[in-house]
């Protein structure tokens, strides 16, 4: 039986903000291929720490991984590169470009498409989240909370990532959608 590296594969990782405040320490941890895999805890538990560190958005926090290893298909990569690779990261809190519409949102993530129609694109998202589609023609900004947060995903999916980093994913939908 052969077995396959993982897409991601964290080994000890630790993280410290502003170079003193220790944040995360030996945070082990792999994705198999088309597995799927949650970080669960309470609020301040590193969560959203570690999927920074994965993506690469530490710097923007003055943060940075200071010992273990980050590596994807059994290399380490910048962030430059993990972009590249396919690998997304959905920030919390609902980031829609407001003065677009729903389906020009929905666009922006088909940039980054390698294979298929920008149409048939909208087409899947649009079979994963129907009110999209209903809501296709308006300004992001001004659709509910949970359809912002459906649209954010949705753009995500449009670009085919490999590997989907989402952060509060559930965040305003309603328990029907979850």
């Amino acid at each position: 039986m052969e077995t396959t590296q993982p897409i991601l594969k964290l080994n000890n990782v630790e993280v410290k903000y502003h170079e003193v405040i220790l944040v995360l320490k030996g945070v082990s941890l792999e994705v198999p291929e088309g597995g799927i895999i949650a970080l669960l805890g309470a609020n301040g538990a590193g969560k959203s720490t570690t999927l920074k560190a994965i993506s690469g958005l530490l710097k923007v926090e003055v943060g940075e991984v200071t010992d273990g290893a980050i590596e994807f298909k059994g290399h380490r990569k910048t962030a430059m590169e993990i972009s590249k690779m396919g690998i997304i990261q959905i920030i919390e809190g609902r980031k829609v470009f407001e003065h677009l519409t729903v389906e020009e949102n929905l666009k922006v993530g088909a940039h980054l498409r390698k294979i298929g129609s920008t149409k048939d694109g909208l087409e899947m998202v649009y079979h994963y989240f129907p009110r999209l589609r209903q809501k296709r023609n308006e300004v992001a900004g001004y659709v509910s909370g949970g359809e912002q947060q459906m649209t954010v995903i949705g753009r995500a999916l449009m670009a085919q990532p490999k590997l989907m980093l989402l952060d509060e994913p559930s965040m305003g939908l309603a328990p029907l959608l979850i």
